[in-house]
């Protein structure tokens, strides 16, 4: 996941959107003979940051920060052109051919293209041709990103937006979340579809303009134009943004705003049609679909606060297990759960740990998550032990040790009787150089209290799909717009490859699947770029000819992982990769701070995150 200009909950929720008419950019070809169309090139299009920026800024000693520069340069009609172009035939000489073919990824804040007026706040013309004078003088493919969610927020416009509660996502207490993402403005703009919120208003019309725009370019422009990416990373929002993507212990998120927390009750009423048939089902006795409150508090403690009302990560009714495992020497064949003596499955691993990547010397690979959602929801209150196992041949070795406890609705006292166990294992000491640890749920003494409230399940449900209406929406407007369907994707995260994440806070699952009208694209950082658990995950889904908007596998431990990690996906059928990120802002306009983000930028020069590694193999991989 990454900022701005640089930057399950099931399928069925909503139906899928209807296709729409439209068509002006060039779809694939059919082969010759009539068969089926070739497969087309693995389009290589690295993000650039600084392509606003012209050799005539660079070169004058009076500008002296990027904003100015590019501002300069859309007085001039200028773009970064000749440095785009150096740079990318340095990755690929010669220009674009074979079955792997290098281009670039252009990316367009929408709401910065707004300025104000005498009539209001309207598009700046100005921007929109800079923008297409690059992709029109950089004769490679392009992938357009049209950008338009929490990371579009440069410019003014988004100052007086961010100041209207209409325009935000709200918190329990009322407050928007105030978040930065390594140094970037983040605002948590609202995902309620009423094109008449101010928010939505300017970045439906800016779609729709550059859409228009697009569609006018001289035809060889319009061509090169593999995919246009809608909207960036779109999903729920919550505290400490930057750091509190595993945040377990206290779940706050969005969206609670009065028109959100009405939209849950009308969901809830198309759910279950009556209240009559959700207070059968749910065990409530509300009187009334206004009643409802959207639950929002700890209630495990406090029996005076109504069960309907809890809320934490387990409240839906699953319980996160999970950790990390490094088996050196691949003696581990799997991992399984037992609740309470009885066997309920396999625990599925290989799933991304880039922090322990980082901090334990020895691994090196960030594969070595596992994780599984131990659903509680009908379990009986008391005391329970779920045991993690490890399979090595014909024996069992015992892991940890997970006690939690059932809450019943009322609070009150549980029984205190020793749950059943799997004893006679030996000890994960029988495998020396092992290394593992468990971080969910918490350690503690007494284990885990968890307390099911059916409501929360519907709660996180309606967020999911709020996220997918809200692309829906998005994507349907790129559709009257007359983008072809065959060139739109999502530019989306996907939080549960990350094991040590809380995929509750983002509610993004369900963007994914064979039921989206949009083709999909994939942010992968970390182990995620090479991973089996990805791979299974796309056949589940049946995510076929997608796209990487973002891509960097961030590793530096092994040689030829990040060469490996892109045959990876021009095996899985990738039709795009951008790889994050290139710089090509002279130096003296730079704000590199050494930390963050600037890890990631390519270059011979930059060993952190295996940048440098990274650049050596696109120049490779783009010898195909």
């Amino acid at each position: 996941m990454a900022p701005g200009p640089w930057p399950r909950f099931r399928a069925g929720l909503l139906a899928a959107a209807a296709a729409l008419p439209g068509l002006s950019l060039a779809a694939d070809p059919p082969a010759a003979g009539g068969g089926p169309p070739a497969r087309p090139p693995l389009v290589v299009a690295p993000t650039i940051v600084g392509m606003e920026v012209c050799d005539e800024a660079a070169a004058d000693p009076a500008v002296t920060d990027f904003e100015a520069a590019a501002a300069r340069c859309r007085q001039l009609g200028r773009t970064g052109a000749r440095a785009v172009r150096d740079l990318l035939d340095t990755l690929e000489p010669g220009g674009p051919a074979g079955d792997v073919q290098v281009g670039f990824t252009a990316t367009l804040q929408l709401l910065g293209l707004h300025h104000r007026t005498p009539r209001g706040w309207e598009i700046d013309p100005a921007r929109v041709d800079a923008f297409l004078r690059l992709i029109t003088d950089v004769p490679r493919p392009v992938v357009v990103y049209l950008a338009a969610n929490h990371f579009d927020a440069v410019g003014p416009l988004t100052r007086e937006l961010s100041a209207d509660p209409r325009n935000l996502l709200q918190l329990p207490d009322g407050r928007s979340p105030v978040v930065e993402y390594f140094g970037n403005r983040v605002v948590p703009y609202t995902l309620l579809t009423d094109p008449s919120i101010p928010v939505n208003r300017y970045r439906f019309e800016a779609l729709r303009y550059v859409a228009q725009r697009l569609q006018a370019l001289p035809a060889a422009v319009r061509n090169r134009i593999v995919a246009v990416t809608l909207a960036g990373e779109v999903h729920q929002m919550f505290p400490d943004f930057e750091n509190g993507m595993g945040d377990h212990a206290a779940q706050v998120t969005t969206d609670y705003s009065p028109a959100s927390v009405e939209g849950f009750r009308a969901f809830l009423a198309k759910r279950y049609g009556s209240l009559q048939a959700l207070n059968a089902q749910l065990g409530s006795a509300f009187t009334s679909f206004p009643e409802i409150q959207a639950p929002a508090r700890d209630a495990r403690s406090d029996a005076a606060i109504p069960v309907f009302q809890h809320y934490d990560a387990s409240a839906a009714g699953s319980l996160a297990v999970s950790g990390w495992l490094w088996d050196p020497e691949g003696r581990i064949d799997g991992l399984d759960l037992y609740l309470d003596a009885r066997y309920l499955g396999p625990i599925p691993r290989g799933f991304n740990r880039l922090d322990v990547y980082r901090t334990v010397q020895a691994v090196d690979s960030p594969n070595v998550g596992f994780r599984a959602d131990l659903d509680h929801h009908a379990l009986p209150p008391g005391r329970h032990l779920a045991q993690i196992v490890a399979r090595v041949g014909p024996a069992r070795l015992r892991m940890f040790d997970v006690p939690f406890t059932v809450l019943p609705r009322d609070r009150g006292p549980v029984a205190s009787r020793r749950p059943p166990a799997v004893f006679g294992m030996q000890g994960m000491e029988a495998l020396p150089g092992v290394q593992m640890s468990l971080d969910l749920p918490t350690a503690s003494a007494s284990g885990t209290a968890v307390l099911f409230n059916p409501l929360a399940r519907d709660w996180n449900d309606y967020r999911a799909a709020q996220v997918v209406q809200w692309l829906k929406a998005f994507h349907a407007i790129a559709r009257e717009a007359g983008l072809p369907a065959d060139k739109l994707y999502s530019h989306q995260i996907l939080p549960g490859v990350n094991s040590s994440w809380n995929p509750q806070l983002f509610a993004a699952d369900a963007t994914f699947g064979r039921s989206m009208p949009w083709k999909h694209g994939i942010n992968l950082y970390g182990g995620a770029t090479q991973s089996g658990w990805v791979r299974q995950f796309f056949a589940a889904e049946g995510i076929q000819a997608y796209g990487v908007p973002e891509f960097h596998p961030q590793q530096w431990k092994k040689d030829g992982v990040a060469l490996s990690a892109l045959e990876f996906q021009r095996a899985r059928g990738a039709r795009f990769v951008s790889p994050y990120f290139f710089s090509v802002i002279p130096e003296r306009l730079k704000k590199n701070t050494g930390q963050g983000i600037d890890r990631m930028e390519l270059s011979p020069a930059n060993p952190r995150d295996g940048s440098d590694r990274f650049y050596r193999a696109l120049i490779e991989f783009a010898r195909h």
